[in-house]
């Protein structure tokens, strides 16, 4: 089974950057997409992006849209949230997760497997 691994978060001030990865460990064969999802303390998890396995195609959250980045390295098996001109309600854990759906999945439900979560805070 696919274990998912994150790092990348941290603290950083209102407008930088920061980048996301998810390595992907293990039998991989049944994930054809992986998201980003975030929760906020108080807040239900919510979609970020999502990425075909191949890297092809993506899809975003309209917030974060135009800002966020996602990518995918095929020989590391790993994927990638470039996040650019962050605000403080980015502040978040965030999680990588592993889809079996074949498309661009976007509800919690459509993923098998979540990473530990990584937590990105925002200062004003």
């Amino acid at each position: 089974q696919v274990q998912l691994v994150e790092s990348g978060g941290g603290l950083v001030q209102a407008g930088g950057s920061l980048r996301l990865s998810c390595a992907a460990r293990g039998r991989t064969s049944s994930t054809y997409a992986m998201g980003w999802f975030r929760q906020a303390p108080g807040k239900e998890r919510e979609f970020v992006a999502a990425i075909t396995w191949s890297g092809g195609h993506t899809y975003y959250a309209d917030s974060v849209q135009d800002r966020f980045t996602s990518s995918r390295d095929n020989a590391k098996n790993t994927v990638y949230l470039q996040m650019n001109s962050l605000k403080p309600e980015d502040t978040a854990v965030y999680y990588c997760a592993a889809s079996s759906f074949r498309g661009l999945p976007y509800r919690t439900e459509q993923y098998f497997r979540w990473g530990q979560g990584t937590q990105v805070a925002v200062s004003s």
